[in-house]
């Protein structure tokens, strides 16, 4: 059976997955880089005695299920399998010590892993308080916020070398002195960006909290109790910002490390960037998951689940991420070390949703809540007799002794943990049509662009097939749902169709925690999943979802308030009667300024790898920046029209107000092929060229002698279409942009992502 890939994936894999030539040209085909990675992954087998056809053998079964989308490797693996780079882990954790040397070692390491494609997690619990006296200097400690400020903006620098951003995870012990501050430090949605963030929730302040008690602030550095908060407070605190915009979650750290594979190891203090990795120090995650959204049949008139199918799934997965420990360039030896002592691997499940759609089976019901629990068990226990298999065959992990197998008839594992459910946002993309990770659908239909009046109308593939089947499909009905009716007023649509094809805010929140609990139950790590409300949710509303999850075994939450942020990403539904626009955080409109008769600017020249390019910056009558126009020599076609479009972007943000040092970090360090110098400072793009020239002229000088600079040129180009740079407003009620493709960014999987190019916060 040959690939079959829809038009996403293909796009995503060309985009950051297939091989390419030093001008950019993709030069490998999705069959090759499956080959490559089946190849290097099954290749660990010859270090145990394997013969040449036993490993050629492996890499086909490896081949297959990745080409027939059974299951999917994280994507550090499909990047860099078979490459010189071959650092195949998609997330590290990293022990921050109170010293100035351990911050800034461990920053360094964490930039070497950025920029190799992993995301990091740290616990700042142990840095000692702001304004604590530092002995040996006898100067005060600044706390950890103000390092993880420095984390962000190394992390905002290196950003994974153009393929993968960077990502964090920053954790804070709920009884640390700094507590209050780190709750309410995202506050401000312009800092700390490269961060999630999330209390270490202990079982003492949960029942301190139920009796709404005070308990003890201990300082990390003396472990003596330095003053007392009250639970309530604390929390309540907790739930206003988590309602605000999402963050803090709360991970439960003592039921965290009550399921320590090896205490003797040490205790978990942190977390991967979403959470569903808890690892000691140095430990690196190897993470994959299976499809079922291919992994069933059809008996009669109804379809069921292909056990024996996922069976065979299953333990070939567990055997590819075993393996991958094996042929991973590990970025350190330290993590290395850390990695084969307790050989972790995370198998999990994307396209939940999809299978339940194909089952007829309702997420919020009682009976999707039993099948999860039922295809979670099934997935660990074939994951752990695949493990004892290879334990057999090529010896437990090193640091089985003292585990919590190490017992009289333990159980001898490869492994010590096999399951985790982890964001698959772009590797779910690539095995589309398919829902991501254990999460409901978020839409049914939506307008993916809107240009010249054409609504684009994208409908979610099942609900598409269903409605043709059933004779209800038309464009008509898919635009008022992508408009915002509910399916409930459409009376076009059957009930039982209704009931199935449920999204993310059709469902209340107490489903969206039950779902997530019943897959915990059967993993072995912890479960990536965002808990939906609705905008109009309440304080006391997120209050119950988190006592809920508590009370139900997970071992953390995430929650999203729709429209909480103002980078809110897919805002389904318009104004009645009002054009489609684009809006921050439910307020209006935002509307460009209208070009006044005379503007007065600057032209600069800047040598770039593609030939000298010109950019004009115009400013209107009051000395505010207005537009910008770029001209490189004699460039025609795709150089110029893309030029064009910069230009126009960026004078659309002059005139819509957006604070120019936003614009200027969009634009910073694009990288392409061909880089420069230009007066000792490199130019990586015609973009980075641009950000630095809108630096210079509008940020680097004061007020006064910016306006006397740009007042002394006359405008150069007199052909600029106010109309087109008009129409731009036009986008429809997208309110966050992908920062690699422009899209639609959307909040799931405790995570951001963008649907069409496959780019991930996380």
């Amino acid at each position: 059976m040959g690939l079959k890939l829809n038009a996403n994936a293909l796009k995503v894999l060309e985009r950051r997955y297939l091989l390419k030539d030093d001008q950019g040209k993709v030069i490998e085909t999705p069959e090759e880089l499956f080959r490559r990675v089946a190849e290097a992954i099954a290749s660990a087998d010859k270090l145990y005695g394997k013969t040449d056809k036993e490993v050629l053998d492996l890499a086909q079964s490896f081949y297959d299920i990745m080409t027939q989308l059974e299951f999917l490797p994280n994507s550090p693996c499909l990047m860099n399998a078979g490459k010189d780079l071959g650092q195949l882990s998609a997330c590290f954790t990293l022990p921050i010590h109170d010293s100035m040397e351990s911050i800034f070692e461990t920053l360094k390491i964490t930039s070497l892993i950025h920029k190799s494609g992993g995301g990091t997690g740290f616990s700042f619990s142990r840095l000692r308080p702001k304004n604590a006296v530092v002995k040996s200097t006898g100067g005060v400690a600044s706390g950890p916020i103000s390092f993880m400020k420095v984390y962000d903006s190394a992390t905002e620098a290196v950003k994974q070398g153009g393929s993968r951003r960077g990502a964090n995870m920053g954790i804070l012990r709920v009884d640390h002195p700094d507590i209050m501050e780190f709750i309410c430090c995202k506050d401000d949605s312009k800092k700390i960006n490269n961060f999630n963030i999330s209390v270490a929730v202990t079982d003492d302040f949960m029942q301190k909290l139920a009796a709404g008690e005070d308990y003890d602030l201990i300082d990390p550095h003396t472990h003596k109790p330095v003053g007392r908060f009250n639970s309530r407070d604390v929390f309540d605190l907790i739930v206003k910002q988590a309602h605000k915009n999402g963050e803090p979650g709360i991970i439960f750290i003592d039921r965290i490390n009550q399921h320590n594979p090896t205490p003797k190891l040490g205790a978990i203090e942190s977390t991967n960037p979403c959470g569903e990795q808890p690892l000691l120090p140095y430990e690196s995650c190897d993470l994959g998951s299976i499809n079922l959204t291919v992994l069933y049949k059809q008996i009669g008139t109804r379809y069921e689940v292909d056990w024996d199918r996922l069976r065979e799934v299953t333990r070939l997965a567990a055997h590819f991420l075993d393996n991958l420990i094996d042929v991973n360039k590990f970025p350190l030896a330290e993590i290395e070390k850390a990695t084969k002592a307790t050989r972790k691997v995370g198998l999990g499940v994307m396209g939940w949703a999809s299978l339940l759609i194909r089952l007829g089976i309702p997420y919020n019901s009682d009976e999707a809540v039993a099948l999860a629990e039922k295809v979670m068990s099934f997935v660990l226990d074939e994951s752990v007799k695949k493990s004892l298999e290879l334990g057999k065959e090529k010896g437990t992990f090193p640091a089985f002794k003292g585990s919590i197998y190490d017992k009289k008839d333990g159980l001898k594992l490869r492994n010590a943990t096999l399951t985790t459910i982890a964001p698959t946002g772009t590797i779910s993309i690539i095995a589309g049509p398919c829902s991501s990770g254990i999460e409901p659908l978020f839409a049914l239909s939506f307008f993916r662009n809107v240009m010249d009046n054409d609504k684009l109308v994208e409908v979610e593939p099942l609900f598409e097939e269903v409605a043709k089947a059933r004779g209800f499909y038309s464009r008509e009905l898919m635009e008022k749902i992508a408009d915002g009716t509910p399916l409930h007023d459409l009376k076009a649509i059957p009930e039982d169709v209704k009931k199935v094809f449920v999204t993310a805010h059709d469902i209340t929140p107490e489903w969206h925690v039950r779902m997530q609990a019943a897959f915990q139950k059967y993993v072995h790590n912890a479960t990536s999943k965002t808990i939906n409300f609705p905008h109009e949710a309440t304080l006391e509303d997120v209050r119950q979802a988190y006592i809920v999850a508590f009370e139900l075994g997970c071992k953390g939450i995430t929650i999203y308030r729709d429209k909480s942020r103002e980078e809110q990403v897919l805002n389904i539904g318009r104004a009645e009667g009002k054009k489609d626009s684009v809006t921050v955080g439910g307020k209006k409109e935002i509307a460009p300024r209208p070009r006044p008769e005379v503007t007065i600017g600057t032209t600069t020249k800047v040598a770039t790898g593609c030939g000298n390019l010109y950019i004009t910056i115009n400013v209107d009558e009051e000395g505010k920046p207005f537009e910008l126009f770029t001209q490189m020599g004699k460039a025609g076609g795709c150089a110029a029209s893309q030029l064009e479009a910069l230009g126009r972007l960026v004078s659309l943000g002059f005139r819509s107000g957006i604070e120019v040092k936003s614009i200027i970090e969009q634009l910073r360090n694009i990288r392409c092929p061909s880089p420069s110098w230009e007066k000792g400072q490199r130019i990586f793009s015609c973009a980075d060229a641009i950000a630095r020239v809108v630096e210079k002229r509008l940020v680097n000088v004061s007020p006064v002698s910016a306006t006397i600079e740009i007042s002394q040129a006359a405008m150069k180009h007199s052909s600029f279409d106010e109309s087109a740079v008009a129409d731009l407003n036009d986008l429809g009620d997208i309110v966050g942009m992908c920062p690699d493709c422009g899209g639609a960014l959307r909040h799931e999987e405790g995570c951001v992502k963008c649907q069409a190019c496959g780019y991930s916060k996380c």
